[in-house]
């Protein structure tokens, strides 16, 4: 098995001209864990002090020598432009490297890192300090350019990309006033597996991102930003950061294409829903651009429900929250039938993180009370069986038309009839208990409380849960066991649409948020 180049990286936010406290530490460091590689700094790295320009003849004359290959963007302010001699880098002390303005170095393990200087300009020309649209354009150009172009393996900035907490974690900084727009483009373009920034003092490691619109796009590498805060500031917030790394191009695809458990959407496709009344009406343009670029998706063909595809069909929708949405079912049993369906790509309810499990729920208890308001009872049945997306499917029974132990028998006879074993499991066990993530299973949750589970075998019959409804003993419309002979016009889907919308506002928690 061949060995593949591993990189030792350390990096670091602004220095602020405290070299020899850096240094030290990265000593410390090489003590404790061994030789690292290289240093990349982001941020401020010059001080504006007596005490920091005296620590920097020291370097700079070779009095003292940096203990590690050192890579540093330019000024960020205009007090420390004088220290750059040369906007397209240079070397300005033995083991210190200005990178440039903006570029893309590759080391010698074919590690690729992408980097831009500064804040982003307000105005033309622009400042020393600063970078304009024309220098992102020139570094994006010849990368994206390219069929290969997957992404590259590092991108250091000084400013933080805008947004990027969407989705994730937050940071500890005034997100109305942090970050850039261009840099959040260029990251977005440029999809670096590690993005390092510095300047607003804190320390932010937010969770991965996908990079892809998943089965919609082939899967694609997952990028991690970090924000380090300034070298020995009082607070002890973490301003270095070590990492190995193998060089994107040597890498194995699928192991290149993993995806960890904590991976979210991307922060930068997709802006934040305005809630404002105005905007309440159907789609706003905003929430159009949002669903195309980040609402994943299912495999093969067309997918209705996959609201990023060329084929969406957005007029299903009804409901919009943070984590799930709610879609008319195509070829419903009733007009009322409807897709609870996870925003963030899922495969199944056993894979849900807790926030979008809670959001689910919500959804629930709103279609509950909604039914309720019509007479009818909710049952919810789950396949997780040659799917790629979860789809909670939600039917309304007429309470005049049968009770909940005739639906419960109904599940279990035609179960038996098919030779399958259906058992109850207890109305608060979770499910994950007894179906971990990759099983293939059938579900049905009960308005009682009561749920029925089967764990699917070999073979099982697609449209089990629809049968069992559309029976005699249930609905009594046996022609409409099967969705595609129930399918409608655009116009009449438009018109259940709209009139399901408008019914079930009330109890859409999304207009309260």
């Amino acid at each position: 098995m061949k060995t593949l180049p591993l990189t030792g990286v350390l990096a670091c936010g602004d220095v602020e001209g405290r070299l020899n406290a850096l240094f030290n530490r990265v000593q410390a460091i090489q003590k404790k864990t061994g030789q690292f590689d290289l240093l990349l700094c982001v941020g401020e790295f010059f001080g504006t002090t007596p005490e920091a320009e005296a620590e920097w003849q020291l370097y700079k004359t070779g009095a003292k020598k940096a203990p590690i290959h050192t890579y540093i963007l330019g000024a960020a302010s205009q007090e420390t432009v004088k220290n750059f001699p040369n906007a397209d880098g240079c070397e300005l002390a033995e083991n210190i490297t200005y990178l440039g303005r903006r570029g893309v170095f590759t080391g010698v393990s074919g590690l690729q890192i992408a980097y831009v200087s500064g804040h982003e300009a307000r105005q033309e020309p622009a400042p020393a300090h600063c970078f304009t649209s024309k220098d992102l354009v020139a570094l994006m150009t010849p990368l994206t350019s390219s069929s290969k172009f997957k992404g590259v393996d590092i991108l250091l900035t000084s400013q933080w990309p805008r947004g990027v907490w969407h989705y994730a974690n937050n940071p500890e900084v005034n997100t109305k006033l942090c970050g850039s727009n261009s840099i959040a483009s260029l990251a977005d373009k440029l999809k670096p597996r590690y993005h390092f920034a510095a300047l607003e003092g804190a320390h932010y490691e937010r969770l991965p991102y996908r990079n892809h619109v998943v089965l919609q796009e082939n899967a694609q590498h997952v990028s991690r930003f970090i924000a380090l805060a300034a070298v020995n500031n009082p607070a002890k917030k973490k301003y270095l950061y070590a990492f190995n790394i193998i060089p994107m191009k040597t890498m194995d695809p699928t192991e290149l294409v993993k995806q960890p458990q904590d991976v979210t959407e991307n922060p930068y496709r997709c802006p934040t829903k305005d809630k404002t009344d105005t905007q309440k009406t159907a789609f706003s343009a905003t929430e159009e651009v949002c669903l195309e670029s980040s609402l994943p998706p299912q495999p093969s063909g067309p997918c209705w429900f996959c609201l990023a595809s060329p084929q969406v069909e957005k007029h299903l929708v009804i409901s919009i929250g943070t984590h799930c949405y709610l879609a008319l079912a195509k070829g419903g049993l009733t007009p009322r039938h409807v897709l609870i369906l996870p925003i963030g790509h899922y495969q199944s309810v056993v894979d849900l993180s807790s926030e979008v499990v809670e959001e689910m729920e919500k959804y629930k208890s709103a279609l509950r009370k909604f039914y309720k308001s019509k007479g009818e009872r909710c049952v919810l049945f789950e396949r997780n069986y040659r799917s790629q997306h979860l789809q909670l499917q939600v039917v309304p029974v007429p309470l005049n038309r049968c009770a909940t132990e005739d639906i419960k028998e109904a599940f279990m006879v035609q179960a038996q009839e098919q030779q399958m074993e259906m058992m109850e499991i207890p109305e608060h066990t979770d499910l994950k208990q007894i179906a971990p993530p990759g099983t293939p299973y059938f579900y049905v949750e009960l308005d009682s409380g009561e749920k029925l589970f089967y764990r699917i075998q070999k073979h099982f019959p697609l449209q089990f849960g629809r049968e069992v409804l559309a029976s005699e003993a249930v609905l009594n419309i046996p022609t409409r066991a099967d969705w595609k002979e129930c399918k409608q016009s655009k116009e009449e889907e438009e018109e259940g649409s709209k009139q399901l919308r408008d019914d079930f506002q009330p109890y859409d928690f999304t207009w309260d948020e």
